[in-house]
């Protein structure tokens, strides 16, 4: 599985963790299922921010660059400031499938402890891969998302996996991607980790560090170019760092930073989202305390972890594109994959 370093190019200059994922935070981790048969290249991947994410909730956020998008869970995370679910991530049309899957998984997490579901907030996130993919069919339901949920491990496979199966980004093949950045605070070092599910972007506006490469990408490929930036970006930024709900907001704003790194600016037809989330806190559903204290960041000290979530999420759309490989889709259509073109990068 190349990464963007593998051509020899490092984005940005804080450091990376020691996986450069999202995994990097400790306790998180990543699950695929893909479908990659016949008519359907599509998939479903789910992060797990800790074990039991139900009964010990997250300090969560989100936050919308461009609201053309179909994401479920997004009011409850921006209301209470907590994320009590998986985050799972698919196409635009088996939402209500994943969302389905992700209630029966937590009911029946439930009830094997002696309890009984009465309300929960599924969070999914999508983007459309309806171009290489049969997205009518649905094919991804409870089987598939149950399968990513058990399989999830802090190692996981980036490019055309998961969700990010029939993606497409900046034209060339897109997918999963994933960075992160450390930062020392206090004499304690500290992680932010970004997954992104790239489906958008223009090939003429690709920047690779520097590099725009588009114009003599489209020469080689001769195809026609998309009039316009769509198709959606959906990131997850997971941190160690004890932030309040409103600090997290702010650090997932950055995030749009690192994507107009890379070349895009979250056109119309673009549903592009953050979901953030800090493991710092414990949010324990039994808890009966009224009132609860926890940690929370010095607020005028924030700009390195801004840094640190801007040179993550462009980095991880990078890593997308450099573990893509080229596909045919359902109708013939061809998608070429930045690695057919490495000497550009050079």
């Amino acid at each position: 599985m190349p990464t963007i370093r593998d051509y020899g190019l490092v984005p940005g200059h804080l450091p990376a963790g020691p996986r450069n994922a999202i995994t990097d935070v400790p306790g998180v981790r990543v699950g695929h299922t893909t479908v990659d048969a016949g008519s359907h290249h599509t998939g479903v991947t789910v992060i797990l921010p800790r074990q039991d994410i139900y009964n010990h909730r997250c300090t969560a956020a989100a936050h919308v660059i461009n609201g053309f998008g179909k994401t479920a869970g997004l009011v409850q995370i921006q209301e209470l400031g907590q994320l009590e679910s998986p985050i799972a991530l698919t196409n635009t049309l088996n939402v209500g499938l994943v969302y389905d899957a992700l209630v029966q998984y937590t009911a029946d997490a439930c009830a094997e402890t002696g309890g009984k579901l009465r309300s929960f907030n599924p969070v999914v996130g999508e983007c459309n891969d309806g171009t290489l993919s049969d997205i009518t069919d649905r094919v991804i339901g409870r089987r598939e998302v149950f399968h990513a949920i058990e399989t999830a491990s802090p190692d996981f496979a980036q490019g055309c996996v998961g969700a990010g199966t029939g993606m497409i980004c900046h034209e060339l093949k897109g997918g999963i991607g994933s960075a992160s950045r450390m930062v020392k605070v206090a004499g304690r070092d500290f992680c932010i980790g970004v997954l992104a599910l790239c489906n958008h972007g223009q090939l003429s506006e690709l920047n690779i560090l520097g590099r725009h490469v588009g114009a003599e990408i489209r020469r080689r490929i001769q195809g026609e170019p998309r009039p316009e930036d769509k198709g959606s970006c959906i990131l997850v930024l997971a941190t160690d760092l004890p932030l309040s709900s409103r600090q997290l907001g702010r650090v997932c704003r950055r995030c749009a930073a690192g994507l107009a790194r890379v070349g895009s600016y979250w056109g119309h037809g673009s549903g592009d989202i953050t979901i953030g989330f800090t493991t710092a806190h414990d949010i324990h559903r039994g808890d009966a305390a009224e009132i609860a204290t926890r940690a929370v960041f010095n607020e005028d000290k924030l700009d390195p972890l801004f840094l640190a979530a801007a040179e993550a999420a462009e980095e991880s759309v990078l890593n997308a594109l450099a573990a893509a490989v080229p596909m045919v889709g359902y109708d013939g259509t061809v998608c070429h994959a930045l690695s057919e073109f490495a000497d550009l990068l050079g």
